[in-house]
């Protein structure tokens, strides 16, 4: 007699859903306007031509791939989004999943690197406090076990991250940070 036949795991077994086909197609809007922004930013972008700069020297170039790229997946998400019903009108709204939390923090945390921490501090070290306070802060949910240990993961993979930005940068690009 054969064994019965086990069902596949999800890979959301123990882990949150995927998002809803209106989150999605919301989502896709937003970025598909944020990639067409992009790619407009950067078309405006001084091109050198006076100076004998050619197209692949204009310093819009890679703004502008990053813009499209945003506008193509935001496209495909869209699509995908459409054809899970994403236009459909639902009355009932689920419990909150703390995604806006989670997106206000990494607000806030991006906000505080660019704006307050580059440029007042060395570069190596606004970037390590970055990488840690958002690793820390998005682990520290996963429950009081092992936090200890997440901590020094985090701080190490912030160092990590300082460091290598760095000379990455000022090595390999030649390039000076703030």
């Amino acid at each position: 007699m054969s064994a019965p036949a086990q069902e596949a795991d999800s890979p959301f077994d123990g882990g949150k859903a995927p998002a809803s086909p209106r989150a999605d197609l919301v989502t896709a809007a937003v970025l598909f306007a944020l990639g067409v922004a992009i790619i407009l930013q950067a078309w405006q972008m001084p091109r050198f031509v006076e100076q004998s700069g050619t197209g692949l020297t204009a310093p819009g170039i890679v703004p502008g791939f990053y813009g499209a790229m945003i506008a193509s997946l935001a496209g495909v998400l869209g699509l995908r989004a459409v054809r899970r019903g994403g236009w459909a009108v639902r009355a009932q709204r689920g419990p909150a999943t703390g995604d806006g939390r989670q997106l206000l923090m990494a607000a806030v945390l991006g906000v505080a690197y660019a704006g307050v921490l580059v440029g007042r501090v060395p570069f190596w070290l606004a970037s390590a406090l970055f990488v840690f306070a958002f690793t820390a802060a998005f682990e520290w949910n996963q429950g009081p076990d092992r936090r200890a240990r997440r901590i020094i993961e985090a701080a190490l993979i912030g160092l990590g991250t300082g460091l290598a930005v760095t000379l990455v940068f000022e090595k390999l690009f030649l390039l000076r940070l703030p």
